[in-house]
């Protein structure tokens, strides 16, 4: 019982109320209006109903609103209204499926669906000795992910890649193939007419009948944007809750980021490196750790990175690869050849892969490796013919082999795999590429 009103004291509304004294670029700054960081409030307007904003700070004895709507018929003096003092998110097994807002509402044109939970949008990341190790694998359903890149359940993999290189194709090949019982994805500052496409086209039924998708468009405010984040997060914990295991897809945690750089500069931080203020960096953390593995389940994460111009070393690219347990890069060099998924194996690292896949694999995956890096190496002399066969035998095998690895690293939207099938694949491709280096 002492549960429920604890609950409830924070949800429930208060007669508080405030003063419009002036707005500062794209916040409202309240007087006598002493409501909590986090809190939701109404804002009345002139002409139409009231605007809905949230306190993100305060300045001298002003308490500063960020909006979440259009503040046109705002004037000096209007009312605000404290609505609750923090956010839930009300929750219910129906919502596997269907598309919702950063708020939780649907969006799509299905039948209403019944909560029977609500849960804090925010929560503490689980302490660092509760979560177990990392010991068993997850099928991406992506080849080179899987063979060369073995992801485990409960790992956080970055997927680094510049603007229109395929990622939002691989996003929807994982939600379809991969072994996880339930996909959430966040599509944080994606273009509206994106949306469709990828719910049609790339996720396909096939992978939306088992997926919560979250959206906040780009035109959304930024505090829309950050939350739906967080709400994304939040469906995979409850599912993780469950016992389920549960494939997290972000994209992109750029947009996230850049939200709240929005937000910090609206608020008066200062900025720091390419205009991020302090708490980009404070906030990236807190999000990232939330996933992982549990004693109930597991959230197995998978961020995308937008890297400006096409630089993985910008500052959220640089931060990020160091929070997480691994990282993909998709190159734009690769997919200007016609290589899809355009994955820079060479360039990605798994950061669990040593744990969960047996030593054959490893080797396997070494000697794929070292053959596609010998060719690298030496790709000007071979594209100009002054390489010359018989001066490296590990180059001779490269090129022998091109045909095969090329195979193995591309593949298909609608070609399936697993780790399974990706292992197999490499332990054949490594027993033909000793066979040829054998001295004759």
């Amino acid at each position: 019982m002492t549960a429920y009103v604890e609950q409830l004291a924070t949800i429930m509304p208060v007669a508080l109320t405030g003063r419009v004294a002036r707005t500062e670029g794209l916040t409202t700054a309240v007087e006598c209006f002493p409501a909590p960081v986090g809190a939701v409030v109404e804002i009345d307007r002139e002409t139409g109903g009231p605007v809905e904003a949230e306190v993100i700070g305060f300045r001298d004895q002003l308490t500063l609103l960020y909006p979440m709507g259009d503040m046109a018929g705002v004037r000096r003096g209007n009312r605000v209204r404290l609505r609750r003092t923090s956010r839930r998110l009300p929750l219910g097994n129906e919502l596997l499926g269907r598309v919702v807002n950063s708020a939780g509402q649907l969006l799509d044109l299905g039948p209403e669906i019944t909560r029977t939970h609500r849960l804090p949008l925010h929560r503490a990341p689980p302490p660092a000795l509760d979560r177990p190790r990392i010991d068993t694998h997850l099928s991406t359903g992506i080849r080179a992910i899987d063979g060369l890149l073995t992801c485990g359940l409960g790992q956080r993999m970055g997927v680094f890649s510049g603007s229109g290189v395929g990622k939002s194709v691989t996003m929807g090949m994982m939600a379809r193939y991969t072994s996880a019982d339930v996909n959430v994805i966040g599509l944080i500052g994606e273009r509206n007419r994106e949306v469709n496409d990828f719910l049609e086209r790339d996720l396909g039924p096939e992978g939306r009948a088992r997926s919560v998708v979250v959206v906040a468009a780009s035109n959304e405010p930024a505090l829309v944007r950050v939350r739906a984040a967080y709400t994304a997060t939040a469906i995979a914990e409850f599912y993780r809750d469950q016992g389920k295991n549960v494939l997290l897809l972000l994209d992109s945690l750029t947009r996230f980021a850049m939200a709240q750089r929005e937000i910090g500069l609206a608020a008066g931080e200062p900025p720091t490196t390419r205009g991020y203020p302090p708490s980009v960096f404070a906030l990236l953390p807190q999000l990232v750790e939330r996933p992982g593995r549990s004693r109930q389940g597991s959230i197995t994460a998978f961020y995308t990175v937008l890297v400006e111009g096409d630089d993985t070393n910008e500052p959220v690219s640089d931060t990020v690869r160091g929070l997480l347990d691994g990282h993909t890069i998709l190159s734009r060099k690769i997919a200007s050849r016609g290589h899809y998924p355009a994955i820079d194996v060479l360039e990605s690292l798994s950061r669990v892969m040593p744990d969960i896949s047996p030593r054959e694999h490893q080797d396997a995956a070494r000697t794929v490796r070292q053959l596609l890096a010998a060719h690298r190496d030496h790709e000007d002399l071979i594209s100009i013919g002054a390489y010359r066969q018989g001066a490296n035998p590990t180059v001779d095998t490269a090129l022998a082999m091109k045909g095969e690895l090329d195979a193995f690293l591309q593949q298909g939207i609608e070609e399936r795999s697993s780790v399974e099938a990706a292992r197999e694949d490499l332990l054949r491709l490594a027993a033909r590429a000793r066979s040829l280096m054998q001295p004759k």
